[in-house]
């Protein structure tokens, strides 16, 4: 059985005004302990899960053999090269690996020379960038740390240590975005040419600073300079068709690949095939079971010294919820799900939602595959929601 390892670095330089995730500012001195922490888990989780009552396979660990390793955060790329490199021992000790796919996200400012080439002899074999714009006003406004000239300078720094599988993330609705900035945007990524890339329509909700801003009709972090649905929606529509003209693989709505470089950890997720998540805030999934890790790296680092797996969360999945991650994840795919996969009931009950749904255009029924209509991909929520309730 193939898994996927997951490991969460959640130290960043300063805190971007969108984020929305457990990540924070940590003294440089947390960094090596956390480190030695999330080894300590790698080599003891067998013992740690026993001990903790989490189900995690129905095979012998031998059988066991780990095929895509991601590490993320946070900035994982602040980590000394050597910290990173031991990180990467630490899961070829744990498991029988043979990975096809070793990711590292990173930050443009945060690429030199040395440490590309350092993670490539670590075992990295993908990076994947957090590139957001490539305009630096909409970078100030919020809160990177990097510049234009960051993100080409780590290009070339990147592709002479000889990476031949980058991945580049864009923000739709940044502040002081327009039509204009968006298409240079664009055009930009386009000339640099990344194997793979993710578009995430900006996110408001009160988990951010910029989202409570929004939401309380503020005016710091520019939230008033923020593009509104509509123009958002519009930007994502541009990208499709730009990138589809540029000959990249649209199969998940926030993500593009060149023929064959899709994330192959990523769709994992989608497709719920186990993965086990190490560190601050991980995830993991069995098949029957999800945990997660404490967020505070702090509480997490002392749990692991106490020789306590310091999960937080526990559930094993239930059937109905396994048909409605199905449903959901199966759909983010441009592929769509094979209906004959859900049980029989649930797709008896779903039958006349589909057909509605159908007959409004926002979603392609062809034999028992179901997918969302292409040009519909912006409503997908309005549609999932539809779907579930």
């Amino acid at each position: 059985m193939n898994y996927g390892v997951y490991i969460q670095v959640p130290f960043c330089q300063s805190k971007c005004t969108y984020c929305n995730f457990h990540t924070g500012v940590f003294p440089v001195g947390l960094r090596s302990p956390y480190a030695s922490a999330v080894c300590r888990e790698l080599e003891n989780h067998a013992h740690l899960y026993a001990q903790s009552g989490i189900v995690w396979s129905g095979v012998p660990e031998t059988e066991i053999q780990v095929d895509t390793v991601y590490v993320g955060g946070g900035t994982p790329s602040l980590l000394p090269p050597e910290e990173l490199a031991r990180l990467m021992s630490g899961v070829r000790s744990a498991f029988a690996s043979r990975w096809s796919e070793a990711t590292l996200e990173a930050d443009p400012e945060t690429v030199t020379p040395d440490r590309a080439a350092a993670w490539l002899s670590a075992g990295f074999n993908r990076i994947s960038m957090g590139v957001q714009s490539f305009e630096d006003r909409e970078l100030a406004a919020a809160g990177r740390m990097h510049r234009r000239e960051d993100i080409y300078a780590a290009t070339k720094h990147l592709r002479d240590a000889g990476y031949r599988n980058l991945s580049f993330d864009l923000i739709a609705g940044l502040p002081h975005q327009t039509e204009s900035s968006w298409s240079d945007n664009l055009a930009r990524l386009l000339d640099l040419r990344p194997e793979h890339l993710s578009i995430y329509l900006l996110e408001v909700d009160d988990g951010s600073r910029l989202g409570r801003e929004i939401l309380a009709g503020g005016l710091r972090y520019s939230a008033a300079a923020v593009p509104s649905e509509d123009e958002m929606a519009d930007f994502y529509e541009l990208a499709c068709e730009r990138l589809e003209a540029a000959g990249y693989d649209h199969y998940e709505i926030s993500n593009w690949a060149l023929p064959g470089l899709r994330s192959r950890h990523n769709l994992k997720y989608w497709r719920r095939e186990p993965y086990l998540g190490f560190g601050a805030g991980a995830h993991s999934f069995s098949g029957t079971h999800r945990w997660a890790n404490v967020h505070d790296p702090n509480a997490y680092i002392s749990a692991i010294e106490q020789g306590k797996l310091p999960f937080e969360q526990l559930e094993k999945v239930s059937e109905a919820q396994a048909n409605e991650e199905m449903l959901f994840l199966g759909l983010r795919q441009l592929d769509g799900i094979e209906l004959s996969e859900l049980e029989a009931v649930r797709r008896l009950e779903l039958s006349g939602r589909i057909e509605a749904l159908r007959e409004q255009g926002l979603v392609e029924l062809e034999g028992s595959r179901l997918r969302l209509a292409r040009g519909k991909l912006t409503v997908s929520n309005e549609v999932f929601v539809s779907l579930m309730e």
